[in-house]
């Protein structure tokens, strides 16, 4: 028999609110935590202001409280501070029958996870009567912070509270009560634990050094799944080979895009800063455009009678309309008016004769105007060379699609200009960030030669030229070196300020390959998969952090792992990276790179054991068709295969060559040349 829905009332406690009840902003966020996170078991029935009065609130406490018309749970926000006029715990604690101290201990130990100025409020909790009360901070973030971290576990206390029996409710154990909650004890989940042994087995304390991540519950055995090295580990206990399983490439970009966040509406103002956004909404036209009959050729305008042509003959020119705005006189019969394309008709005038069928037959006496014109034709007819209002775009007319992108070109700017719109929804674009890492990595522009093992960073600009060149923004995080609490820091940078995190190098077997042993070990991430069969590329990773974000929110960060040879970082980029900033940013059917097919225009190679992605530099022949020539040697160390390569033939895993001159399906990275 399912348990009856439960009724909530919000008390906000504010002298400001309580004056002007507009300046509440907790109450609608917390009634929409309730209705989002509160599975579908409340109602919120009543809600009230009052003034930070310790009378006040407690009549109001009282009156939910009290009496056969009780709410099951009353949440009051604001007055919980340390300022003269913060009085709810005082009002508050004294009608409190039975103090729920393990709620409010709940709720400052998930605020210190944010803050450590949680330890400023002064919560409360606790039973009166049949009704539970937990008085939460005033701003909204920290209100719906403390009642997010107890949400799913009210419910039980208030049917325990209104009378449930607790013998029944606990039949089955603690186990029971948190699958029913939606929640799960540590002792249940599978956290992995720093210090491993030789063969691998995982303690499950909670003991991360970084104030930990609470991982969500697993439907797999850690046996089962496969895990990074143990930096700590000795020679003899590290892999020989990866433990990730081999994806193919499609089953990879599969992966990104079910992990990636799905895409945010903003709002944005019609300007060029909108060019490259994708529409969150169907943008409807304010006003028609023409907003005016207009005249569609230079000429004059004209009243054409109705019962036949009688426009031929010599009129006085009354008026001149510009299409610069202005009052435009009446015309009359027997006058004509000069009229330029675009400008309004004048009152009264129906047609518009071409100024190439008429003759000047006068000036004025200054010379500076027409006076007198011949019209030569009788054959113009009513509503000649004019422009209808409405006749291009009716008011309320759609003329942007939810989805459709607004280009360079200039088409979809200028149309929602010319409808009036001030700001459109769009889809938010991903923030990026790039950082490379390794010992042996320097700055490119750093003066002097190389010493011995050292590499200059050639993948860091290579790879924000990339991701800039896609429209995103992007951030540079520098190089991070190969020890943990460096490479553990610049991610920790990072996660605070972008979306995505870009990365190269580190990904492979090596001892100071730290990369999937710290999004694991010690950023508590989830790895989905750590190989893909590709050449070049194979060791690329893809990872995700689920954290609260900036205004205390769940959030989703995305990390790519790329290898650290420039060919492979830079070919994995556009594979993987930029079909997820594709979709978050609301692209439909977000696949990244265009396929083609080309001619090639030399014999190439393929390897028997992976797909090669071969980079090839594309252009567009005078026979109409697009032709591929090889970059060169496709070591993914090479970093002069890139040079030219503005698409990648895709080539299948298998002995034998690829023939000049056959068809071949390619990937196009960048703008095509010419032959």
């Amino acid at each position: 028999m399912a348990k009856p829905r439960l009724q909530a009332a919000v008390l906000v406690i504010s002298d400001t609110a309580s004056q002007d009840p507009s300046t509440d902003r907790a109450r609608a966020v917390l009634g929409d935590l309730i209705a989002i996170e509160g599975n579908d078991q409340w109602d919120i029935t009543k809600h009230d202001i009052v003034p930070d009065d310790v009378s006040a609130i407690q009549r109001a406490v009282t009156k939910y409280c009290d009496g056969e018309d009780y709410v099951n749970f009353l949440i009051t926000t604001g007055g919980t501070g340390f300022s003269m006029k913060d009085c709810t715990p005082e009002a508050v604690v004294p009608l409190i029958h039975k103090h729920a101290p393990g709620l409010v201990h709940g709720m400052l130990a998930a605020s210190l996870e944010i803050t450590p100025f949680a330890v400023m409020s002064r919560p409360v909790a606790g039973v009166r009567n049949r009704t539970l009360i937990v008085t939460l901070p005033g701003s909204p973030k920290g209100a719906k912070e403390n009642l997010q971290a107890i949400l799913k576990l009210v419910p039980h206390a208030c049917h325990q509270a209104a009378g449930g029996d607790s013998r029944t409710m606990h039949a089955g154990g603690v186990e029971k009560l948190e699958d029913e909650a939606g929640v799960s004890s540590n002792k249940r989940q599978k956290v992995y634990h720093h210090d491993h042994s030789h063969n691998h087995s995982h303690s499950h304390s909670h003991s991360h050094s970084h104030g930990g991540h609470i991982v969500p519950r697993a439907h797999t055995r850690p046996e089962d799944r496969p895990v990074s090295n143990d930096p700590r580990a000795g020679p003899s206990n590290r892999y020989r080979e990866s433990p990730y399983p081999m994806l193919s490439v499609d089953d990879a970009v599969s992966l990104i895009i079910q992990y990636s966040p799905s895409p945010e509406p903003i709002i944005m103002p019609v300007n060029g800063s909108l060019v490259g956004y994708i529409l969150a909404e169907d943008v409807h036209a304010h006003y028609p455009v023409p907003a005016y009959r207009a005249s569609i050729v230079d000429g004059y305008a004209v009243i054409v009678s109705k019962d036949g042509p009688s426009t031929k003959g010599v009129f006085p020119v009354d008026s001149v309309s510009h299409a610069a705005p202005g009052e435009v006189p009446a015309l009359q019969r027997g006058q004509i008016s000069r009229i330029t394309t675009g400008a309004p008709l004048p009152p009264g005038a129906n047609a518009v004769v071409m100024v190439e069928d008429t003759v000047l037959r006068s000036m004025t006496d200054d010379g500076q105007e027409e006076k007198v014109v011949e019209i030569l034709t009788d054959q113009v007819k009513p509503d000649e060379n004019i422009r209808e209002v409405g006749s291009d775009i009716k008011a309320g007319e759609i003329v942007l699609r939810k989805g459709e992108e607004v280009t360079d070109v200039g088409g979809e700017l200028g149309l929602l200009a010319s409808v009036g719109k001030a700001k459109v929804f769009v889809y938010r674009k991903p923030v990026v960030g790039v950082l490379s890492t390794g010992d042996e990595i320097v700055m490119h522009d750093r003066p002097g030669p190389l010493r011995l093992g050292e590499v200059r960073d050639c993948n860091r600009p290579a790879l924000m030229a990339a991701i800039k060149g896609w429209g995103f923004q992007v951030l540079d995080y520098g190089i991070a070196r190969d020890k943990p609490g460096s490479l553990e820091e610049h991610l920790r940078n990072a996660l605070r300020n972008v979306d995505v995190i870009v990365t190269s190098g580190g990904v492979s077997m090596g001892e100071l390959d730290l990369l999937k042993p710290t999004i694991e070990r010690s950023l508590g991430g989830t790895i989905h998969f750590g190989r893909v069969n590709m050449k070049p590329g194979k060791p690329t990773t893809f990872a995700t952090i689920s954290l609260k974000d900036n205004e205390g929110d769940p959030a989703t960060k995305l990390i790519f792992s790329l290898p650290g040879n420039p060919a492979s970082a830079l070919v994995t980029s556009h594979l993987f990276v930029l079909p997820s900033l594709l979709h978050s940013s609301g692209k439909e059917r977000a696949h990244g790179l265009a396929q083609v097919r080309v001619i090639l225009e030399e014999e190439i190679r393929c390897d028997p054991k992976r797909p090669e992605y071969h980079r090839v530099s594309i252009v567009a022949g005078q026979d109409g068709f697009l032709h591929a020539s090889s970059t060169g040697g496709q070591r993914s160390s090479k970093v002069g295969s890139l040079r030219r390569a503005n698409g990648l033939l895709v080539l299948p895993a298998r002995e034998g060559t690829v023939a000049k001159g056959e068809m071949s399906d390619a990937l196009l990275m960048g703008r095509l040349g010419g032959l």
